[in-house]
Order: C-alpha cells, then structure tokens, then sequence
C-alpha cells in the first residue's frame, strides 16, 4: 500500500511541474519554415489514448488532459490517427464522412479545445487523412453506384471483370483481389486494400478539387499539417495495370501547393513505400513535393540488421537514401501503426527476420511483414531496446514513435491482423491500466503476462530513473542540443566492425559521434581520430582520450560522443 501511495503522490507532483512549467512557456510560433526538421513527433490513436467519461472509448478530452504527460516527453509534434466519422471496419481508416469528428472521440468543441490546449505547450498536431479510398459507406460511393450520377466517375467502376481482378492488393493473403463485384450494381469496382474501401477515382479532377478542399477545410481549424495515407495509390491509375499502375505526380503537386497556397508552414508527411530512386519524384527539387517522407527502405534494413547482427546493408540503405532535396526531411521510426514491413528483402534475408523476431505465423502478416510491438520482439531485452531508441534518435532526420513504445508496451496476437498493436495505453495500475473506468473497453487492455498493465505503465516507469521511458526521454533532450542530426550533414563512419553501424555529425561548432553494437557479444572499433583526441560520453558525462585506441562497446552497446 505504502509503494502504491507513494507511486501516486510522485505522478501528482510530476504533473504539478508540468503545469508550472507550460506556464512559462513562450508564444506559440506557427510559422518557423523547416520547423519538422527538428521535431520529436509522436503517433496516437485518440480511441486508444484515454478515456475521459467512462464509455470505453478514449476522446479528445482524455488526450488534452495528458498534454503535460506528452510535453514532459519531450513531445513536440502530434500525430493523430484518423478520428472522423467511421464503421471501423479499418480502425478508422475506413472514413464516411472526412468532415466531421466520431462522436465517441469528441466534438468541434473538444477538438478545438485540444488543438489550443496543444499549441499553448508548444506543441504542433498533424493529422491522418486518408484520400486514397473511403468507406464504402460513404455517401460518395453510395451515389457513384447511379451510372447517371455525377459521383459515378468519382471511383473506378467496370462492367466486366478486368483480367488482372486478383492482382496488386496492398493485403495479400487476406484480400486476394482487387476488383470486386458490387452486389447492389453487378459491377466491379477496385479498391487497393480492403474490399470494403474503394478506391477514390484521382484521374477525376472533381476528385482532386474535392480533397484539396478536405485539406483546406481541416488546416482553417487550425492543425498544422498532414500525414497523408498511401500516397503513391492516391496518384496512381491501376486502369491499365493493378500491379504496375502509372503515376502522375502533377496530382500530388496539386495537393501540395493547395496546403501551402493556405498555409506555407504546414507540414505533408507522406506515407510512400518506394525505392531511392523513385524518392526524388515524392520530395521534388521545385518545392511542390512532400515536406517528409517516411524511410521505409532504411526501416527494412534496420530490422534485418537487428535480426542479423550484421550492419552492411542498413548502412547502404542509410547511403541510397542520402540524396533529397534541402528542404526536405527523412522520418524514421522503429514501430508504427501497421506490420513491420520487409517486403523490400530477399527472400532469405526475410526468413531470417522472421526467425529471430518473429518466428510463429501468427507473427507475421501479409507474407512480408511481422505484427508485433518492438518489446515482444526484442524479448524485453533492455540494452538491446535502449540501444536502438539510442539509434532512433541518432538518425539523420526526424524521430516518430508510436504510443506505449516509450514503456515497452506489449501486443495482444489474438487480434486480427494490425489490430494486435493497437491496445489501450497504459497509464497506471488501476483498473484498465487508467486507460478507463469502463467495464468494456474499446479493445481490451493487456492485462495479464509479463506486458500486464499491472507491470507496464506510465506512473510506474516515471519513478524508475532506469527505465525505458527516462531512457526515451533523456534521449530526446540529448536530440534536441544537437539541430545538426537533423540539418543532414552526416557520414557513415568505417570502423572494420560488421556488427556496428557509426554516424559521424559535423557543423560549426561541433562533432558528434554515434556508435551502436548490434551484436549480442563485445566488439572493439577503432575511430581513427587524431592522437590526443578528447571524447565525452553525453549519456554518462565520462570523458576519456581515444586517439588510435579501440573504443570497446558491451553486448548491444552504444555511445553518442562529443569531440574536443
């Protein structure tokens, strides 16, 4: 009772200093140009996040009132899975309606009472919008199915089967085609992912003029800028080929300039799976390309190095995706919403993954991807997850993280398929882990198992210096004093070392130096510095001279170091 009490009245006087300390905080700026290149972003779900009134579903409301949790963090950028109205037959991505708000997650007011509450903390929010598909509820589609309707050329709509019916899904294994018949016209219509989201005809310059104005009409109340869903299918025309579909960037180029026409600032994050060499057409050299891209060709590799111990092709992948435009900015993250994908391995590189990190089928997904939280992954390995978090935040660009990565949540593999990584956050040992006082819960909360919210949540890591959240939130604050990881003058550091990957920042000022061992046994690497050379270990303070001499690095080791 006493430990339970005394846990409490710490996360009470926590709170009290992050109030104190957002009252002193300076106006908020929304116009500082390149402002994500030095963000710290973090990815929720608002139904998964916290619930404020008992329904078992979080709300804007239960977010606003963890604001000064996210800000303690080190948060600096919101990322908010979609919340309009929905069936959730997509956990929301599956939208009806992409002007309104889910009537459990809150309303116009609630909603505009977070943005502020955001922004007086400093705090920007970006939001998931999702053009590519819709509901098929939605009343666009429903109107499409009138071949005389206006809406009808809206989708992509054919009288007979098309020969390539079964190819280019984005769920193989779960969805085998991608022309499906509509039980209500006879007619089939295509849709990318699931049979129940048909995709939005972009060849439609109606369709285009209609999502710049979802844009717009979501940046006048006030957030500042998108992550937007599966870009390269939104400008992709699969009439030809589902597989292999042309694409027309002048229509990204278009959305782009809109949000910026409205508001120059504001960030496009883009979700597009594509190669280096196809990165150039998203950024674009004439401004009117994404702000950000997530790297998922550096992702793949990141993880096969974990499964490996073996560096070599994550840091070719880091060197393929070198080149981008000033202006524009790499995301990287280590878990998202969705599978781990590794669709971009060969096939033994991908069985090899799979076997250290995922070996059950139940594991993986779609044939390319595991479905697991990082925690489960790693076997709770502490070095080997504060090594990586180490690394995140080491990257050359701008960290993301999703919610409850920063305690080590777990997953829960009897849900289906993405689901099994979206359970309730755990703030506390309470009923529900605190998520909600609800008998039944949106998704239930872990509760049992070495993930329980019992062993696994906010207030009890909070009152551990050693744990992985003060890990995380150290690592933000060493981020933020060094602009120059994100300004993108880096270089990949030659150590002899295979099991190592060392990233070497210089500016004016300052040279930095990050090394992580991948390897589960010590390694020894030498920096090739000038004799004398002073280092200053910025996790411990230590300092020593290296010179020529090999630096030793434990079993998932890691070190950010500063030159003299």
């Amino acid at each position: 009772m006493f430990k339970k009490e005394l846990i409490n009245t710490g996360y009470l006087l926590w709170i009290i200093y992050c109030l104190y300390s957002c009252r002193q905080s300076a106006p908020f700026n929304n116009t500082t140009p390149a402002w994500y290149k030095n963000e710290f972003i973090y990815n929720l779900d608002v139904k998964t996040f916290k619930d404020s009134d008992g329904n078992g579903t979080g709300d804007f409301k239960g977010l606003t009132e963890q604001l000064d949790y996210l800000r303690s963090l080190g948060v600096t950028t919101l990322w908010l899975a979609p919340f309009q109205p929905s069936p959730r037959q997509d956990d929301g991505y599956d939208v009806s309606d992409y002007y309104g708000i889910d009537p459990e997650v809150g309303d116009s007011t609630s909603f505009r009472e977070f943005l502020e509450a955001a922004h007086r903390r400093q705090m920007r929010v970006i939001m998931d919008v999702v053009l590519n598909h819709s509901s098929i509820e939605h009343p666009w589609f429903r109107q499409s199915r009138d071949s005389s309707s206006p809406k009808h050329n809206w989708y992509l709509w054919s009288a007979r089967r098309p020969k390539d019916w079964d190819k280019g899904s984005g769920f193989p294994g779960v969805e085998n085609e991608t022309w499906t018949r509509d039980s209500v016209t006879g007619q089939y219509f295509f849709h990318r992912f699931y049979h129940f989201e048909p995709d939005l005809n972009f060849q439609n310059p109606e369709v285009v003029a209609a999502s710049r104005q979802i844009l717009g009409y979501w940046l006048e109340k006030g957030v500042d800028g998108f992550r937007l869903d599966a870009v390269p299918f939104i400008i992709a025309d699969p009439r030809k080929s589902a597989a292999h579909p042309e694409h027309d960037f002048d229509i990204l180029h278009q959305l782009v300039r809109s949000v910026k026409d409205r508001h120059p600032s504001a960030v496009l994050l883009g979700e597009a799976n594509v190669t280096p060499a196809e990165n150039e057409d998203y950024f674009s050299e004439a401004k009117d390309g994404l702000d950000m891209m997530f790297n998922f060709y550096v992702n793949q590799y990141l993880f096969y190095a974990v499964a490996s111990g073996n560096t070599k092709f994550l840091a070719e992948a880091l060197d393929k995706t070198t080149r981008k435009p000033a202006v524009a900015q790499w995301a990287y993250f280590l878990r998202n919403h969705d599978e781990v994908d590794l669709g971009r391995l060969s096939r033994r590189q991908l069985q090899e993954t799979y076997k250290e990190l995922g070996p059950d089928t139940s594991m993986q997904l779609y044939g390319r991807g595991i479905r697991r939280r990082l925690a489960p992954m790693l076997g709770n390995n502490k070095q080997r997850l504060q090594m990586l978090y180490s690394l995140l935040f080491a990257l050359p660009g701008t960290p993301v993280i999703r919610y409850g990565e920063e305690i080590g949540m777990g997953d829960t593999l009897v849900l289906k398929e993405r689901l099994a990584i979206r359970t309730p956050m755990q703030w506390n040992n309470r009923k529900n882990g605190g998520f909600s006082i609800a008998d039944s819960c949106i998704r239930p909360v872990i509760s049992t198992g070495v993930y329980s919210y019992y062993n696994v949540n906010v207030a009890t890591q909070l009152q551990d210096s050693a744990s992985l959240l003060n890990h995380i939130r150290r690592m933000v604050s060493l981020r933020k004093r060094f602009p120059m990881i994100g300004a993108g003058y880096w270089e990949i550091v030659n150590t002899h070392s295979p099991q190592t990957l060392t990233l070497r920042y210089t500016d004016k000022k300052s040279t930095l130096i990050t090394c992580f061992n991948f390897s589960d046994k010590p390694v020894q690497l030498r920096l090739d510095l000038p004799r004398e050379t002073k280092l200053t270990n910025l996790y411990t303070g230590r300092k020593n001279v290296a010179g020529n001499q090999a630096l030793a690095l434990e079993p998932y080791g890691w070190r950010w170091y500063l030159l003299n």
